[in-house]
């Protein structure tokens, strides 16, 4: 039997050691790497290659979903399980759109995340029924005008990139921004700093223009 080779990322210490203990008992998997925040999550899938990554929703310097979407596109062979203690929806669709291929709450029992992972190996989508329902509702009120993705001229920006780009059009300076969405201002500035990537102007008035536009 082949070995699972799993990377971890998660910003909380105990979580990380708890699962990487859980998964370090369980015969045919093994524990490549950890991450304490999306960027460490990417850098370290590309060098290590897991098979699975389980991934934290909610991290500082970038996001899992960010971290999802930049590994899905490098390398979409690797199996990235969102586990979180929050079920909300925008993010599990934003999860999703990326490639991930499940969504677990951190509460899960030891012997259901195995299984989970072994599930999600053979290509099951992973999703509990609670979080199921709430994501079939809210799918069914998305239309064309309110898709989770903005595109315009080719632009796709993150849910957290959208909240970002809301408030720079409401005039929030980044310290603000970075107050009420309760992340520090260099990981609001990094964002910002993606956001005017996409849309190729690094231009702040220029860039809110443009995102009035495309909200």
């Amino acid at each position: 039997m082949d070995i699972i080779k799993v990377l971890i990322a998660d910003d909380q210490t105990l979580m990380r050691d708890g699962l990487k203990t859980i998964l370090e008992l369980e015969e045919g998997m093994e524990v490549v790497g950890v991450a304490e925040n999306g960027i460490q999550a990417y850098e370290l899938a590309e060098k290590l290659n897991p098979d699975v990554v389980l991934m934290d929703i909610r991290m500082p310097i970038m996001d899992g979903v960010d971290s999802t979407r930049i590994i899905k596109n490098n390398n979409p062979s690797i199996v990235v399980i969102m586990l979180t203690t929050f079920d909300d929806d925008e993010y599990i669709i934003q999860a999703l759109q990326y490639g991930a291929s499940g969504y677990l709450l951190k509460d899960i029992q030891g012997n259901k995340l195995i299984q989970a992972i072994r599930e999600s190996m053979a290509g099951n989508l992973l999703m509990p029924s609670n979080i199921a329902v709430k994501l079939a509702t809210r799918l069914s009120k998305i239309s064309e005008k309110e898709s989770i993705n903005i595109k315009s001229n080719n632009l796709a920006l993150s849910y957290r990139e959208q909240e970002i780009a809301t408030l720079m059009i409401k005039g929030y300076t980044n310290k603000q921004i970075a107050s009420e969405l309760c992340i520090s201002e260099g990981t609001a500035k990094n964002y910002i700093s993606m956001i005017y990537s996409k849309i190729g102007i690094n231009d702040r008035t220029k860039a809110v223009i443009f995102l009035r536009e495309c909200l």
